[in-house]
């Protein structure tokens, strides 16, 4: 299963079990986005020092960069609650009713993945949003009766990988829109050694920079080669990472040194072998590799295309010259070869 890929973006049981002693709680914890940061900062004072509920938020971006960090920083830099919800667990409108009346003043709702928030929920939070109060329909028929509940002045804030899939009349009602974006290396490294310190775990810059390199832009991804190399050290090696240990350690976990593993690589060599450097479809190379291609669309691409292994056309995805250059391949068409060297 791709979720199970140890460079997954998604977060593992693992994840969430370590996920609070490693989450930062202030903004100046917080490392990396530092226009989010400082955008952030300045909305939150402001809304502090009129003493109302900061404006509706939507975080959005690949997973594992730190939206849901980022919602429990707000709610701890305005000094408030949070709730914190799904957007497929919210199946019912009285689901999400229940949550809307019981809120406190100034209180933060979060709600992660708000795209998949099925329609006939997501309609009672327009008003909630606007007016802070909820039309709620009793009954059936001749009988249906609608009833306004206040709610309290709250926050939203949303939290989505697809900001596409989100309708227009929730997109509208959102004030605050911040894009997270894939951290580089350098802001990694100081993420890797901030939680080796917490972790108790003795690194050196080679070493956090070793397992920086290969952690896809992603956080979430190098705190989890962080604990893996960190179990390798204490096991084989004298419990200090270095960037030879993590080199080893990263290496039997199938990571090499672009941040690449099994499928990753599958991917790059059916496009290749089976449909001689593309374009193909992604359902074609979804059916090819047996996995779904939401999958690929959103586990596996976004990766490939920053580091441009991969190109996305109107006909389909397409293999680059970086692309035979890591599988050390030669493009078997003489014209391309001359198009890509």
């Amino acid at each position: 299963m791709a979720d199970e890929r140890i460079i997954s973006a998604n977060e593992s049981f693992e994840d969430i079990t370590t996920t609070s002693a490693l989450r930062p709680q202030s903004l100046n914890e917080y490392i990396g986005q530092p226009q989010i940061k400082d955008n952030l900062e300045t909305a939150i004072l402001a809304a502090k020092r009129r003493n109302e509920c900061l404006d509706h938020m939507l975080l959005y971006g690949p997973p594992g960069l730190g939206k849901t960090t980022l919602a429990h920083i707000v709610a701890n830099e305005m000094g408030v609650d949070i709730v914190s919800s799904s957007g497929p667990a919210l199946e019912r409108a009285g689901d999400l009713v229940g949550i809307l009346t019981n809120l406190q003043e100034n209180c933060v709702l979060f709600i992660d993945e708000i795209h998949r928030l099925p329609r006939v929920v997501e309609e009672y939070l327009y008003s909630a949003m606007e007016d802070f109060t909820v039309d709620f329909m009793i009954d059936k028929g001749a009988f249906a009766k609608s009833i306004k509940l206040p709610v309290a002045p709250f926050t939203l804030i949303g939290a989505t990988t697809r900001a596409g899939k989100l309708t227009a009349p929730l997109r509208e009602r959102f004030g605050l829109f911040y894009h997270l974006q894939f951290y580089p290396n350098d802001e990694l490294v100081k993420i890797v050694t901030r939680s080796a310190s917490i972790l108790n775990v003795e690194t050196d810059i080679d070493g956090a920079l070793e397992i920086a390199c290969r952690s896809r832009g992603t956080p979430r991804i190098a705190n989890r080669l962080l604990r893996r190399v960190r179990d390798y050290t204490e096991v084989k090696e004298d419990g200090k990472i270095i960037k030879d240990i993590a080199d080893k350690a990263l290496i039997c976990q199938g990571v090499d040194g672009y941040g690449l593993d099994d499928l990753d690589r599958k991917l790059l060599k059916t496009i290749i072998d089976f449909y001689n450097g593309g374009p193909v479809g992604i359902e074609a190379l979804a059916a090819t590799l047996n996995e779904e291609s939401e999958t690929l669309v959103d586990m596996v691409e976004p990766y490939l295309l920053k580091i441009g292994l991969i190109s996305r056309t109107p006909s389909g995805r397409k293999a680059t010259a970086q692309t035979y250059k890591y599988l050390n391949l030669m493009p078997k068409d003489d014209e391309l070869q001359g198009d890509l060297f």
